[in-house]
C-alpha cells in the first residue's frame, strides 16, 4: 500500500487503528482505508472469533474491490452491490442455523469530488468533526436506540440499558437488507471520525471531538485508543480518522 494517498480535489490525513482490547482473545474487526480512491470503513464482526472475523473480512474485501468512479451515486451504488452480495453470502453460510448470526455491522464514508456519503448498518458510527461541534453522521441500528427514538427511554438511560448492544440491523443478519446513507459536501478543515462500538463503549462524544479537533490524526487515533484500553478496552476497538487537509496526505494502517 503507498502510504501517501489523496483524492483528485482534496486531500487527507488519515490514521487507522484496530485493537482487540484486553478481555477479547481475537479482533474480529476490520478496517479498510484507500484515501486515492476516497473509501474508508469499519466493520465489526459477530458470531464468535472465526465466524465474525470471517464476515467483517468478507466487508473488507468488498471494500478493497470497488473500482474508482468519479460520481458519487455511482460509487455508493456499488458499495451498496457489494455489500448486497455478502450479505446473500453470509445467511447462506448461517442457514440451517436461524439460531447462530453470521454478520457484521459496517460504515463507510465515500468521497468523490469534494462531497461525501456515509453509509451504515448497526452500531459502528461515523462523526463529521467541523467548527469545533461534532456530529453523529450515522444513526445506531440498535435496540436501545429504537427506545430512544420512541421515547421509552432518554438518552441518559440508554448508556446503562441491559440490551444495548442488541443491534437490529447487519451484514448477514436479515434477507431484506438495506444500508442507511447521510451525504454532504466536505468543507476544509473537516475531521471524520469512524469507529467501532469498543470505542464508543467508553469514549464519549465530547472527548471525540476534544481530541480529534486538536491533534493530528494519527495522534487522535492513537489518543482515542488508549482512553477506551484505560476504560476496560471490553470489546475490540477500531478507529479511522480521515482529516481534511491542505497538503499531501498520509494512510497509517496499524493492527
Amino acid at each position: 500500500m503507498d502510504p501517501w494517498a489523496s483524492g483528485e480535489h482534496l486531500k487527507f490525513e488519515t490514521a487507522a487503528l484496530t485493537h482487540p482490547g484486553h478481555v477479547r482473545r481475537f479482533n474480529e474487526d476490520c478496517i479498510f482505508t484507500d484515501g486515492a480512491r476516497g473509501i474508508w470503513m469499519v466493520a465489526d464482526g459477530m458470531g464468535g472469533h472465526r465466524d465474525g472475523n470471517l464476515a467483517s473480512a468478507m466487508i473488507g474485501d468488498a471494500a478493497r474491490g470497488l473500482g474508482k468512479t468519479t460520481s458519487l451515486v455511482e460509487f455508493s451504488e456499488a458499495f451498496r452491490r457489494e455489500i448486497g452480495i455478502v450479505n446473500t453470502e453470509l445467511l447462506a453460510r448461517s442457514q440451517g442455523r436461524p439460531e447462530h448470526i453470521v454478520g457484521s455491522t459496517v460504515v463507510a464514508l465515500l468521497t468523490v469530488d469534494g462531497n461525501y456519503c456515509c453509509l451504515w448498518a448497526g452500531d459502528s458510527r461515523c462523526y463529521l468533526v467541523r467548527d469545533e461541534r461534532i456530529e453523529q453522521l450515522s444513526h445506531d441500528h440498535t435496540e436501545v436506540q429504537e427506545l430512544v427514538d420512541r421515547g421509552i427511554i432518554s438518552q441518559d438511560e440508554a448508556a446503562s440499558w441491559p440490551r444495548r448492544n442488541i443491534v437490529t440491523r447487519a451484514v448477514g443478519a436479515i434477507d431484506d437488507f438495506e444500508l442507511e446513507q447521510a451525504t454532504g459536501v466536505i468543507k476544509s478543515g473537516d475531521c471524520f471520525v469512524l469507529c467501532s462500538d469498543g470505542l464508543t463503549g467508553h469514549v464519549k462524544d465530547e472527548e471525540i471531538l476534544a481530541v480529534s479537533s486538536r491533534l493530528s490524526a494519527t495522534q487522535a487515533s492513537h489518543e482515542l485508543l488508549e482512553l477506551a484500553l484505560a476504560r476496560g478496552g471490553k470489546d475490540n476497538i477500531s478507529v479511522v480518522i480521515v482529516n481534511v487537509v491542505d497538503k499531501g496526505a498520509t494512510t497509517l494502517v496499524m493492527r
